[in-house]
């Protein structure tokens, strides 16, 4: 039988549990408002059948039901005229966020107004758009086998508290897209700050098999901007690197020259795989991301 936890081990993961716990309904609550500002259709399969979307009007054929037929239509030709509807596909959707330790920055400064984590702000994004996506019909689930694609309003409970669950004390992590099936949409959200060759080898893996999607860069404004002069200290999240600076304002240019140089490098990436790819930062509401999303997927981002 195994010891039980120290006193001061089990206090730190009841606080754990307890902040996990308190987190989640806020999570939800503000997923669902989100969602409502935006929604998501069913996806069309570009042929006749079952569905709510008009297609096309073509002429009544002996077997066609007269509640079926355009009368209005059919009332400006010597033919009868029936109103094809598109067909609609349950589609899945799987979403990746980076639970790399670098997404848990925030460069809000104390007494200013607070931005979210950048985590936190991918959470709230695909947890949105999980909810429109489940609202039309589809099988929506994580790229990992943490929580594998199902369709229902109980999914989004899953989805959320296995968002929750995943960190990872790295600064940087390659995307697990081991459960992602073929011909699904993939959604990834995270800074891309990991080796771009573990991402383009993870994208090339599963663009083989069909799947198509897009990559949203989550940034804080200090990490576009890099407002940092004088003395300045950097550490990664995860504490592993330590950089010391007594002129921080003379790296500003080449910062920003290295950020556009991998922004570029990312976005070829994603094109060579056949993903949409955009940038959004946790200094602007998220409605702008939530509806670029939206438009990406449904291909309108060409």
């Amino acid at each position: 039988m195994s010891d039980p936890l120290p006193d001061a081990a089990a206090r730190d993961l009841r606080r754990a549990a307890e902040a996990e716990a308190a987190a989640l309904p806020a999570l939800l609550i503000a997923a669902e408002h989100l969602a409502n500002t935006v929604q998501m259709g069913g996806h069309g399969r570009r042929r006749a059948g079952a569905g709510e979307e008009f297609w096309q009007y073509r002429p009544a054929h002996s077997g066609d039901e007269a509640r079926f037929v355009d009368w209005r239509r059919s009332a400006r030709s010597d033919a009868q005229f029936v109103r094809d509807r598109e067909a609609q596909l349950a589609q899945s959707l799987c979403l990746w966020v980076d639970p790399a330790a670098s997404m848990r920055f925030s460069g809000a400064e104390t007494g200013r107004k607070a931005r979210p984590e950048k985590q936190t702000r991918a959470r709230l994004l695909v947890l949105a758009l999980a909810i429109s996506a489940l609202r039309a019909g589809e099988r929506v689930g994580l790229a990992s086998p943490l929580a594998p694609p199902r369709p229902g309003r109980a999914q989004l409970l899953t989805l959320a508290q296995a968002l929750l669950a995943e960190s990872s004390a790295q600064d940087h992590v390659a995307p697990d897209l081991s459960a992602v099936a073929p011909q699904a949409r993939l959604v990834l959200l995270s800074d891309f700050f990991a080796d771009p060759a573990a991402l383009e080898a993870a994208l090339a893996g599963v663009a083989g098999r069909g799947v198509t999607g897009v990559l949203l860069q989550v940034l804080d404004p200090a990490e576009e901007d890099f407002p940092y002069d004088g003395r300045t200290v950097f550490t990664s999240m995860a504490g592993g690197l330590r950089f010391e600076t007594r002129e921080a304002g003379d790296l500003r240019a080449r910062y920003r020259a290295r950020l556009a140089e991998r922004r570029d490098r990312i976005a070829r990436i994603a094109e060579r795989a056949g993903f949409a790819f955009s940038s959004h930062h946790t200094g602007v509401p998220a409605q702008a991301a939530l509806l670029w999303l939206h438009g990406a997927l449904a291909g309108g981002w060409r």
